[in-house]
């Protein structure tokens, strides 16, 4: 079983900084993908960053020159440094990886539970 688990959300002020991490575990034979997505209140889930096996990244519009994601293959996690929040940021934040299982030898996404972030002017 794979399991993707995110911490460090929380309340910052506007201007303000996080940085969120989400550690992979379980069965896992590879990571090749992984990345953050957020869902606001009523709205769609939307792409936050990504960042291949490689270390090649993309990043929404909203997020480029605030945000970077980064990761650790030898821990199975990535991370994402958040600088200059402002409140349109506000969201609970996933974290999503492309896994192959070293039980089934099969790839597919998993989700983490979410993170919340609110940031308050």
């Amino acid at each position: 079983q794979v399991q993707l688990v995110e911490s460090g959300g929380g309340l910052v002020q506007s201007g303000g900084s996080l940085r969120l991490s989400c550690a992979a575990s379980g069965s896992i034979f590879s990571i090749s993908a992984m990345g953050w997505y957020r869902q606001a209140p009523g709205k769609q889930r939307e792409l936050v960053a990504t960042i291949t096996s490689g270390g090649s990244t993309n990043y929404a519009d909203s997020a480029k020159g605030r945000f970077t994601i980064s990761r650790d293959n030898a821990k199975n996690t990535v991370y994402l440094q958040m600088n200059s929040l402002n409140p349109e940021d506000t969201a609970v934040y996933y974290c999503n990886a492309d896994i192959r299982s070293l039980s089934t030898y099969l790839q597919s996404e998993y989700w983490g539970q979410g993170t919340q972030v609110t940031v308050s002017s």
